[in-house]
């Protein structure tokens, strides 16, 4: 399970910067993608938060109910991946700079 984690955070975004060079709706497709993960993301995390500090039940074990959310899971694995992604090519610009 390891390695196929490895690997699919390597051939995602590498897959994910291919597309984007031969197609430029991909790149429009993975950046909105992006602010909604990261929109819907931090909305989950704070709205836990809030909650928790409400409810006055500041224990270890209740801010990890989030882990149990799968969109809060999704959208951090997008966020992941669109990162490695993002850096990926800006590897890639900076390097044909040259």
């Amino acid at each position: 399970m390891k390695i196929f984690m490895l690997a699919t955070t390597i051939v995602i975004p590498s897959l994910m910067v291919y597309l984007q060079h031969k197609w430029y709706t991909f790149r429009l497709l993975f950046n909105v993608l992006g602010v909604i993960a990261a929109i819907l993301f931090s909305w989950i995390a704070a709205t836990s938060i809030t909650q928790i500090i409400l409810e006055e039940a500041v224990f270890m074990t209740t801010i990890h109910a989030v882990f149990l959310n799968p969109i809060f899971l999704i959208t951090g694995a997008y966020l992941g991946l669109f990162l490695i992604h993002r850096i990926m090519e800006i590897t890639i610009h900076e390097r044909r700079k040259r």
